[in-house]
């Protein structure tokens, strides 16, 4: 009865990130890029999608990236690899609504001026690899 409402909740909450995806995922879209709705997640990639990810900070290395309930993959391997992970964030942008990048990059932050590793101490990223290593 409630799981409906919640559910709602969860991506009005996450949907000032989901709207940032949906822009550059409809970049890619229009530069020959893809979309696939799996569960939770709407997917893009291809097209400049692998571009605009590669100008985030470790972008060379990130095979996909989530905002809101957007999923972001360099190509459609890259996000089947990925997907279990991604959507551990899609969770938590529906936990966090708009504070989820503030609250990430503060943490990285933090963990990064206490000489630790900015993306693998994140607890962000530590609760994702914990549930979809």
């Amino acid at each position: 009865m409630w799981k409906m409402p919640l559910r709602l909740l969860g991506w009005v909450w996450a949907s000032p990130w989901t709207a940032v995806g949906l822009a550059a995922g409809t970049a890619g879209l229009v530069t020959g890029g893809r979309v696939q709705k799996r569960g939770a997640a709407i997917e893009f990639h291809g097209g400049a999608v692998p571009w605009l990810i590669s100008r985030w900070p470790c972008g060379p290395f990130t095979m996909a990236m989530t905002l809101g309930h957007v999923v972001l993959g360099r190509d459609a391997v890259c996000l089947h690899v990925t997907r279990a992970h991604e959507l551990v964030h899609i969770r938590q942008y529906e936990r966090w609504g708009p504070l989820f990048i503030p609250a990430y990059l503060l943490c990285s932050a933090l963990i990064w001026a206490r000489g630790g590793d900015a993306y693998r101490d994140n607890p962000f990223e530590r609760e994702a690899y914990a549930i979809a290593p």
